[in-house]
């Protein structure tokens, strides 16, 4: 290091320690004001009778009881109430304490309450210039102005220091609450070296629905990017938790077919967001839920924060209207499923629904339409059934022929449809286009809160399985379950007997396949016992309406007779067969081991 360097480090070094002695009075009397402050705070809440602290309910939630045990506050609640939802509001946190939905009930015919008191938490956590922190929960708000679809709670700590939370009906939807938060005053009060107030938000999710097991496996936290267009979730049906990249717009406590979201349109901007969802070891509870959120502090004399709360129900055409991506967390299937659910079958349930308030009936009418719109595939497919039917004397004769020669048979069966103008493959293409509405069904109606509590015939709720008879006790068949469910059953009857008559039909279904047809109806049996009513009673229906349409098809569309001459005048025509590039392959293969292709495989010798 030369000479130069040496004394400019001197420099350096002798400045830094001047500054230093410089400005430590000014460091000295800035630290006594903050304590000053944050003491002033703390003598400004009400003295607790104890040192008792809130204990934590399964490491994720806070029991208010035991806040409001050790404060000097007498509990009240704020009623905030329109048309379709009641929220009361407690003064302790200053945050909802229950949540009713009016036009729902639950499975038991009592009032849907999402949340009761003790159930949700809203927590804001303030670092202080002295190391301690101030919880909102702790806190008393008292109504500072109410007028209808409006209402504002402070918390006045003194000292010009106050906490106030504002919450109006928004317009998109009637569930949707505009909501404010304000910190105002802190700017002396908060750390300056922890600029971050922390969001604890958790959330005990009560069941709702019949199926205690099928709404746990629906329910979850839902999330979305701001700059993305889809949306993805934590797992549903275990235990997990998830650390959050910049640019959130929304997080959703989501069950089966309710939840309770918060919405930042402009995106929350800090990263470091902590998701979880925890099981719960309860009947009453199907899942604890929780989300730890950042908020950045500019030491400003006013921090406000506008977010929406969204607490209503999962209804496509609601949540969408809000134009968030909302309606994502309706499990509608994903790619040429979920298109086809809301391309089609949502618009046309939607249309349906004005003119009928019978869910049966639109199920049936929806049933129709779609049979109606894949008749011409279908057409197709019992025509080239029919025709391969009518080729099977022809096709055992060639069997017959080639004897165990499976290459040999294979070649004269291609001359065959050629000749015949048959194509194999032509009974299989069309029923590829039936396989995503099957699918989208699927997903469609288990996922429909239009069919939740309507009743059809012995089901009283289309949206859970319609047990007609519970098995006694605790006893249950694995892979079927504790009950019977007769829609389920009913579909499992016709599909058998649809089955028996396509194989009569068929000259395809032979052997193995024949019995593996009658095997996947009593497969789906266990399977879709537990699953919506209204599910089972749509493959009921489609599967009745396809019986009669073959019957028409049959019986009116399609003359065996005709197609039978029409087939041996094609077979007069020369055609030339071409090897397709898997036979050219295996004969050049069979050449190059000296063997023959057409000649067929050589004899043993004894």
């Amino acid at each position: 290091m030369d000479k130069k360097t040496t004394v400019g480090y001197i420099l350096i070094l002798v400045l830094f320690v001047a500054y230093l002695f410089i400005n430590k009075n000014t460091i000295e009397q800035i630290e006594e004001q903050e304590e000053k402050a944050a003491t002033e705070i703390s003598d400004s809440i009400p003295a607790k009778k104890s040192d008792t602290t809130a204990v934590a309910i399964n490491d994720t939630l806070v029991s208010p009881d035991s806040v409001q045990e050790s404060r000097q506050i007498e509990a009240k609640t704020f009623v905030f109430e329109n048309d379709k939802i009641s929220i009361e509001i407690s003064n302790i946190g200053g945050i909802p304490q229950k949540i009713n939905l009016k036009e729902f009930k639950r499975y038991d015919s009592s009032d849907l309450v999402m949340f009761t008191e003790g159930d949700l938490q809203f927590e804001y956590v303030i670092p202080l210039a002295n190391g301690s922190t101030l919880s909102s929960r702790e806190l008393e708000f008292v109504e500072e102005s109410q007028s209808e679809g409006n209402i504002n709670l402070v918390a006045d700590l003194g000292q010009n220091r106050k906490i106030i939370q504002r919450y109006s009906f928004a317009e998109e939807s009637e569930y949707l609450i505009d909501y404010q938060v304000e910190f105002s005053g802190f700017a002396n009060t908060i750390s300056p070296r922890n600029r971050f107030i922390e969001l604890l938000w958790s959330a005990k999710m009560q069941q709702q629905e019949k199926s205690l097991e099928d709404e746990r496996n629906a329910t979850t936290i839902y999330y979305k990017y701001e700059n993305e267009s889809g949306v993805d979730y934590l797992s549903e049906t275990s235990e997990d938790e998830e650390t959050l990249d910049p640019g959130i717009e929304w997080i959703s406590f989501k069950q089966k077919f309710f939840n309770y979201t918060l919405i930042n349109k402009k995106g929350f901007a800090e990263d470091g967001f902590e998701i979880q969802t925890e099981e719960a070891n309860s009947d009453e509870y199907i899942e604890y839920l929780k989300a730890d959120l950042y908020l950045p502090v500019a030491l400003n004399d006013r921090e406000v924060y506008s977010w929406q709360l969204y607490a209503g129900p999962n209804h496509y055409k609601t949540l969408k209207k809000m134009d968030v991506g909302l309606q994502q967390i309706i499990p509608l299937g994903w790619g040429i499923f979920g298109w086809v659910n809301k391309g089609l079958v949502i618009p046309v349930f939607n249309w349906l629904s004005q003119y009928f308030s019978n869910y049966g009936i639109i199920i049936f009418f929806l049933t129709l339409i779609i049979k109606v719109l894949l008749f011409i595939p279908m057409f197709k497919v019992y025509k080239s059934s029919a025709k391969m039917r009518l080729l099977k004397p022809e096709l055992d004769e060639i069997k017959e022929k080639a004897g165990g020669d499976m290459q040999k048979m294979q070649a004269a069966q291609m001359k065959l449809y050629k000749q015949a103008g048959v194509s194999p493959l032509g009974g299989c293409l069309p029923q590829l286009v039936q396989l995503p509405i099957l699918f989208a069904m699927f997903r469609f109606f288990p996922s429909s809160i239009e069919l939740r509590q309507e009743s059809l015939w012995w089901a009283d709720d289309l949206s859970t399985y319609d047990s007609i008879w519970d098995f006694p006790g605790d006893f249950s068949i694995w892979g079927y379950g504790d009950h019977v469910s007769l829609f389920t059953l009913l579909m499992t009857v016709v599909t058998v007997i649809y089955t028996y008559m396509n194989s009569q039909a068929s000259a395809g279904m032979t052997g193995p396949m024949k019995w593996m047809m009658y095997l996947m109806p009593i497969m789906f049996l266990g399977f879709f016992n537990n699953y919506a009513a209204a599910l089972s009673f749509y493959y009921f229906t489609a599967t009745c309406i396809t019986i009669i349409q073959n019957f028409v098809i049959r019986k009116f569309f399609i003359d065996e007779d005709k197609l039978h001459k029409e087939l041996q005048e094609n077979k007069k025509k020369k055609v030339s067969v071409k090897k397709t590039r898997l036979q050219k392959r295996l004969e050049d293969m069979a050449k190059k081991r000296g063997i023959d292709p057409n000649q067929g495989p050589p004899k043993r010798k004894r």
